[in-house]
Parts: structure tokens; sequence; C-alpha cells
């Protein structure tokens, strides 16, 4: 079969020392190209000097415009036999003018994590209520997922949730993140070398904003006085002037910004101090902490889907007084330390090693692509949701597009 030209949209230019979403994109990038195929990305975000060096790669950029028919032009020369959609929102925005002028691409949906579940675990945890996934991001984020030919899931757990709401298995399918296996544990650092809690994130990321602030408010204040000698050392990407101001020498809550490297910053401490009140999806931050033979005192949506029924890297709790004393444990006792990084290594080795994942998915987008049609009519609200719903979007978009001309 003739190698693919693939596309990927991008809601933003790939930041892998930023987030887990851009270390995704990145590994895609990568099993496209493993595979022969030609890799073109797309974005209308501005770049940074944090940005993913693509070409490197062989991998050709571009630059396009959001709500511009100069995309259309633009794709209908390039042509590409396979979309990639970096999130529900850029499948609204371009999927329409994707379908417009390439209708026989392959048009895939990298969920990343799934939108809708985390909103309402926030909204629930914000309002003291329960959880309610009948929200008006739930609505788009399916409408994207069933208008696409397939969606990439990245959690067990997110697979489940959307089999709840009766989508076919046919147009999901599960990738989690993409890993080397890990050969040997000799480089890691030992108990002994290591010292301190460590807290790693993006604080454009709403969940890590909150973690941050429950860990100086509830977390650390008991935990020091368990652990007098201990520190908290605290990075992360977007580190605004709120992240900042809690650094308090004083009380060991150290706040440093960004992490040159993630990897080697957690690799120097003893624990991953990580109590996540709400998210969803695979933690970058906990994949970094296993690839490096570090702990993770996780809560229990921080550590779900992560570990596939094996044991846990770590301790979960989501009671403080308990986290706290498991925590204490695992920080100053060896072996439980010992035995939280082997199982690290187990679940980065049967759960993420990229060698069982990248056939068996370069298989089910090939068999896709050999019967689209056929694929297409059985996933028939695909059909009802682009006839109907994306003529919004699409006339929103025109709209907005000759506002912008006058």
């Amino acid at each position: 079969m003739a190698k693919r030209k693939v596309l990927f949209i991008g809601l933003v230019w790939p930041e892998p020392t930023s987030s887990a979403a851009g270390t995704r994109i990145v590994q895609l990038v990568k099993l496209f190209l493993a595979n022969g195929d030609e890799v073109h990305f797309a974005s209308a975000a501005g770049k940074s000097e944090f940005s993913f060096n693509l070409e490197s790669l062989g991998v050709t950029e571009h630059e396009i415009k959001l709500n511009d028919s100069s995309f259309n032009e633009w794709l209908k020369i390039l042509n590409p036999s396979t979309v990639v959609f970096d999130r529900f929102m850029i499948e609204e925005q371009y999927g329409w003018r994707v379908q417009q002028e390439c209708p026989n691409a392959l048009l895939i949906l990298d969920t990343e994590d799934l939108h809708f579940l985390r909103y309402a675990r926030q909204q629930a945890l914000k309002q003291s209520a329960d959880l309610n996934l009948n929200n008006d991001v739930t609505k788009r984020e399916m409408a994207s997922i069933l208008r696409c030919d397939l969606s990439l899931i990245i959690s067990q757990v997110e697979m489940e949730v959307l089999q709840k709401f009766n989508i076919d298995e046919s147009i999901i399918y599960y990738l989690p993140f993409l890993e080397e296996p890990i050969t040997s544990s000799q480089n890691f650092k030992a108990f002994e070398e290591r010292k301190d809690f460590v807290f790693i994130g993006n604080y454009l990321h709403e969940p890590n904003w909150q973690t941050l602030k429950h860990l100086k408010t509830k977390v650390w204040p008991l935990l020091r006085k368990k652990l007098p000698e201990a520190s908290l050392h605290i990075y992360g990407a977007y580190a605004t002037e709120k992240v900042t101001q809690l650094h308090n020498a004083k009380e060991r809550f150290l706040v440093y910004g960004r992490a040159k490297n993630a990897r080697t910053t957690v690799a120097q401490h003893r624990v991953l101090l990580a109590p996540l009140l709400f998210g969803a999806g695979a933690k970058g931050k906990f994949i970094d902490a296993m690839q490096t033979g570090t702990p993770i005192a996780s809560t229990k949506v921080g550590a779900e889907g992560m570990a596939n029924g094996l044991e846990w890297a770590g301790i979960i709790s989501d009671d403080l007084e308990t986290y706290v004393d498991q925590t204490t444990t695992l920080y100053s006792d060896e072996e439980k330390w010992k035995q939280a990084q082997h199982n690290g290594i187990e679940i980065i080795n049967q759960v993420y090693a990229k060698n069982q994942f990248e056939a068996p998915f370069l298989e089910r987008i090939t068999n896709i692509e050999k019967s689209l049609k056929d694929h297409r009519q059985q996933n028939f609200f695909s059909e009802i949701l682009k006839h109907h719903t994306l003529q919004s979007t699409k006339y929103m978009s025109l709209w907005i597009e000759e506002k912008n001309r006058k």
C-alpha cells in the first residue's frame, strides 16, 4: 500500500517540555514517520521558544489561518490521505473544511483526554455536587467523536465511559502513551541518593493549579510536621505570579518555575507528591516518575486508568490523614520505596511499552482505509451530524471570515 500523507492540525505547536499533550502529539508524529509516511503539521497558533522542532524529525510545518478560506485552498493542494485533529476543538474549527476539500481523507481525532469528563469533575468539586456528564462540553466532544472515522482514547477507563454512552467500538481506539520499555533500573538514583518531594505540572492546566493550592494549604503543612527535614520542590511550565507567590523557603515550599528536563528533575527526588483533586486521561508526570524510578503519592482520580490492574507505583488515598501517613512511610521505608519503584517499571513495560501498540494501530487504520465507505455507513450518526450540526460551525466560521474581511 502506498504510504500515507498525514496532516496533523494542532491546537498549539507541541511543547513536550511543557505538557503531556505535547509529548503525546510528538509520539504520534514519530509513529507515522517510522512507518515511512509523509507527515505535515499545521497550526494557527503562534510558536513559542519551547515549541518542538518538528522539522528536525522530517516533518513539514505549515502556518495556517483560523476562519479563513485560504485553508481550503491550501488543503486542496496538499490533499492529505489522513488528517489528525489535535483535540475536539480543532475538529470543530477545521473538520467541515477538511470534509469539503478532502472527502476521502481518513479523519482521526486525538482526544488527548476526555475534556468533558475533566470538566464535569471540576464542576462537581467546585459546586460540591454529584458528577453530571450531561453538559455542553460532553455534547460537543461526543459530536466530534461521532463525526470522525476513529478517535484515539488514552485510558481504558475513558473507553468504558464512552461505551456507557453507547459509542460504537468501531470508531474509538485505545492508544496510551507510547513509551520505551525500561530494560534496566541500574541507572536510577538509589534511595539514599535522593531526598525531598517534587511536584511538576503545566499551570495553564487547571487540575495542576488546584492541586498546588491543595498541597500548600492542606497536604504540606501536615507532611512537614511528619518529615521536618524534607522540602517540596515545585516545577512547571507557565508558572504565573499566583503560582510563584506560593514560594516560602521557611516552610520548605519551594517554587522554581519551568524545569529544563522533566525526567531529569523528577529523578533527583525521592517521591512525586501529586494529590490530584480532579482530571481525566493519563498523567504525563506519572509516566515521567515511573520512567525515572520515582514512586508516586497519588489520589484515586490521579492514578485512574494508569496501572490497568497492576500494583500501583506508590500510594493511593483520597483521605487527607491517610494520604499523609502513607506518604510518610513511602518516603521513609526503603523496602516499600523499592517495591513501589519496581511496580512502576512493571506498569511502564506492561501498560505503555510502545512495541505492543504501534503495529496494531497502523493495521487498524489500514483496515479502515481499505473499506472507508463501509466504515462510514456503519457509523450513520456521523453522517447525520455532518449534515446538520456541522452546518452551524461552518456558517459561524464563514460569518467570522466575512466580518474579518470587512
